[in-house]
């Protein structure tokens, strides 16, 4: 039986290289994000039936164009427990219980690097919070009914967790705090549950042009939920280093 997935924001970045990624591997996705007409969208385009660009897709394509898997999404803004309660509950009548949970959603308020926390106002400290470890917390929380018996929860994070770095704000305090978030359910639950650092990544929410590409990083979220062995991943934070040293 192919995994049942789902993922928080999930029509950009990492989200969406790594919904990709299982769609093509044969997986039940499910994604979500707060834009409903970009997780529509992002929907039709992992099941084949727009491009990229949002032309419609070709009916007479050979087989090989279809995707392996089946995405499937919702309109959820991790800020609001309940959009996230109804958002499990469909996907296990769905597709049933859920193998991995990609607590993926975040923000970043500001320009990365550019963003002191004495020039951050109470406002965007609060959502950076609210989104990127309380979602964190909300995200894990009501999965949890509904996770198969081995399952697996990763949450991304980066090196501003718990280094030091100039202008990153509360997005750096909230990631630690997701981290703390993710190592709590790690204790008190059966299910896997542990950080992944996939290192610099380009996209909308860091805005770093010279970083790697998420497509490129996707396949270390899907060995971390998948192959790399459970008790490293249970409580631990998993990179590039790791995921490199056991596939190569």
């Amino acid at each position: 039986m192919e995994p049942t997935v789902a993922i928080t924001g999930a029509t950009s970045g990492i989200g969406r290289a790594v919904a990709e990624a299982f769609v093509e591997a044969g997986a039940f996705v499910a994604v979500s994000g707060r834009d409903g007409a970009a997780v529509e969208r992002t929907v039709a385009e992992l099941n084949g039936e727009t491009s990229e660009d949002g032309a419609a897709g070709d009916d007479d394509a050979g087989d090989d164009a279809d995707p392996d898997g089946t995405a499937w999404g919702a309109r959820v803004d991790v800020r609001d427990e309940f959009d996230l309660e109804r958002f499990f509950e469909r996907v296990a009548r769905e597709a049933g219980p859920v193998d991995v949970v990609l607590a993926n959603a975040a923000v970043f308020h500001g320009a990365p690097g550019e963003s002191p926390l004495d020039g951050t106002t109470y406002r965007a400290f609060d959502d950076a919070v609210r989104t990127n470890a309380r979602g964190v917390f909300a995200t894990i929380r009501e999965a949890v009914p509904h996770l198969a018996a081995d399952a697996r929860v990763l949450v991304p994070s980066g090196s501003v967790a718990h280094e030091s770095k100039a202008g990153m704000g509360a997005y750096a305090v909230s990631k630690a705090a997701a981290e703390g978030v993710a190592r709590g359910f790690a204790a008190d639950l059966d299910a896997t549950v542990g950080v992944v650092d996939p290192g610099l990544v380009a996209t909308d929410l860091t805005g770093m042009e010279r970083a790697r590409d998420p497509e490129s990083v996707a396949p270390l979220f899907v060995w971390a939920a998948t192959d790399a062995p459970a008790e490293d991943v249970d409580g631990e934070r998993v990179g590039l280093r790791e995921w490199k040293k056991a596939t190569r």
